[in-house]
């Protein structure tokens, strides 16, 4: 290491819903989630330091006696990868480095893949958190120990079944050409992810990760992380409303610093604006819980902005110091303000509480092979409802919404109309929900379309099943390939009239179409057996020419598409473009 100056690593923790994210977190802050302070001021900031002192302090290692060079950790308190997907910087991710939180008993679940993903994106370096280790069976209670600790004061059979699981993950993070290990075994963290073993309620573990992701980020970072006395650039993760101050906006200060009275450039309702900063609060350093007010804040840091002008801040956008003319700034802003979303002329619409929240729920949709129309930020009115109900493509008729509400008009609308509507806080949930939604509604677009229109299909009429030979002719069939329905006409081979299907009957039921495969009763007028029509002949449902582009568009299963080329070969003897006309 050389002597330049470091600033604190920003992390990231991430992973499905109940592995611990949230305890872990605790667990690094040294606090309980929701603590208060007197006067009502919400003690964290959307972001928690821990100084180097602290966690060499845990470690159990000398104060200077490490080789850490950088000042601490920067934590970011809101955990998911959908808060990850938030805070940006430049386009990228605004973590340094990621915890992945992965629970050692249940392995990987839809939220555990989903931030695999979301970690892949962006190109963000993590350590994984292989956490409940207190669940293994056999484990012998203990508390308040780095890992190495407690490994020393557990039975064989534990430490055997610790083994089993661990191999299990690091198979599992194979499959996505992951490699991993546990920490103390890898001797090259440039080519393994690291798997620090721990539990977060019991307080295991906590040291080896705070040293693991410290010493990684010194080492594999180092460009990355150092400070720069430049003007200074944050992002708005949380907007607040404190009594005795008004809308603040806790922010991650993370290139630069940020003075009080700086001009600043920020994101609101009607577009980018500039206002002053009035004042500043940071939490204390080490395990004390004080906010204290600065005049100057270094980054990487969290602070609590309070500004002069009373503007609707869009969450999630940058701050951006300026001296002179912001167009520039400005610029930035619309231009990190836009979604980074691959739009389709037909698709799915997405609404959603964030920018960063949009772009994850489209990346998960897009890895379904699932199309978006349109992604906006905000809630699901009766208007958004209106319009998707009127988009011409019934499969477009779907709107999702992440974080957001839909609101009792909207929720209204969607009992007149044929609009699928669903909102939820978890993406997996909302992107299963609509792909069921789809496969759903593509059945029973078919299903109605084959009622409506002459499906191609092919039967014969079993030699041992004849029950009259004419008006009606009553026998039974064997149904090859399409669906045949009341009211089909049929020809033979040779293109000529094979009469006309008056009641098709499943043993004892009516019914007024049936699938193929099928061996079915029917009546048929218009011929008579062994004179116009035959048994075992194939005889074919007579469909209009107006069909077969659709058919050929909207394809249906592959005996289907072969029985429409043999009806088409018949249709040809006597007129050799048919079918060829749109």
């Amino acid at each position: 290491m050389n002597n330049r100056q470091y600033r604190q690593p920003i992390v990231c923790v991430l992973g499905h819903v109940d592995h611990g994210k949230t305890s872990i977190l605790d667990a690094i802050r040294g606090t309980i989630v929701a603590k208060k302070e007197a006067g009502g001021i919400t003690q964290r900031i959307g972001a928690t330091d821990i100084a180097l002192s602290d966690i060499e302090e845990r470690a159990n290692i000398p104060t200077g006696k490490s080789k850490l060079k950088i000042p601490g950790l920067l934590f970011i308190d809101t955990p998911g990868h959908v808060a990850f997907s938030n805070m940006r910087a430049r386009g990228g991710a605004l973590a340094d480095i990621a915890i992945l939180v992965v629970d050692i008993n249940e392995g990987f679940k839809p939220q555990t893949i989903e931030s695999i993903n979301i970690l892949k994106k962006f190109k963000t370096p993590f350590v994984v958190a292989a956490n409940k280790i207190d669940l293994i069976p056999l484990f012998t209670p203990t508390k308040d120990k780095n890992f190495q600790q407690m490994l020393k004061s557990q039975r064989e059979q534990y430490k055997t079944e610790l083994e089993n699981r661990l191999y299990n993950l690091v198979n599992k993070f194979y499959e996505f050409n992951l490699t991993t290990e546990r920490y103390d075994r890898i001797s090259d963290f440039s080519k393994s992810i690291a798997i620090v073993p721990m539990s977060a309620k019991l307080n295991i573990g906590i040291p080896d990760i705070l040293m693991v992701i410290a010493g990684l980020a010194q080492r594999y970072l180092e460009d990355n992380i150092v400070f720069k006395d430049v003007e200074g650039r944050g992002t708005i993760i949380e907007l607040k409303k404190e009594e005795s101050l008004g809308t603040t906006l806790d922010t991650v200060l993370y290139q630069g610093t940020l003075n009080r009275g700086d001009t600043v450039a920020l994101n609101t309702r009607s577009g980018p604006a500039v206002t002053k900063v009035k004042a500043m609060l940071v939490n204390s350093r080490g395990r004390t819980k004080k906010m204290l007010e600065k005049d100057t804040v270094y980054s990487a840091s969290g602070v609590r902005v309070l500004i002069t002008d009373k503007l609707e801040v869009v969450s999630g956008s940058p701050m951006i110091v300026v001296r002179d003319d912001p167009s520039e700034a400005f610029d930035e802003i619309t231009k990190e303000s836009q979604a980074n979303i691959q739009l389709s002329e037909h698709g799915v619409t997405v609404k959603a509480d964030a920018l960063g929240s949009l772009e994850a729920v489209a990346y998960e949709l897009s890895q379904k092979g699932i199309e978006i129309r349109s992604a906006e930020i905000g809630d699901i009115s009766r208007r958004d409802i209106t319009d998707v109900s009127t988009l011409n493509d019934p499969l477009d008729r779907m709107i999702i919404g992440f974080n957001v509400a839909l609101t009792p008009e909207a929720q209204e609308a969607t009992m007149t109309s044929d609009v699928g509507a669903r909102v939820g806080e978890v993406i997996y949930s909302l992107v299963e929900d609509t792909e069921k939604w789809l496969k759903a509604r593509k059945i029973e677009l078919e299903e109605g379309r084959k009622k409506r229109m002459a499906v191609p299909s092919r039967i014969s009429i079993l030699p041992d099943y004849i029950f009259r030979a004419a008006k009606p002719v009553i026998v039974g069939v064997k149904v090859y390939s399409g669906r045949i329905k009341v009211g089909d006409t049929l020809i033979k081979s040779d293109g000529r009239y094979g009469g006309t299907i008056k009641s098709i009957r499943d043993g004892e039921v009516s019914k007024q179409y049936v699938d193929a495969p099928a061996e079915v009763a029917v009546s048929i007028d218009g011929v008579t057996l062994h004179r116009q029509i035959s048994p075992e002949e194939p005889l074919y449902v007579d469909i209009p020419e107006s069909v077969v582009k659709e058919l050929r568009e909207e394809k249906m299963d592959e005996q289907t598409m072969l029985t429409l080329e043999e009806i088409i070969k018949i249709k040809r003897k006597e007129n050799m473009f048919w079918g060829t006309r749109t």
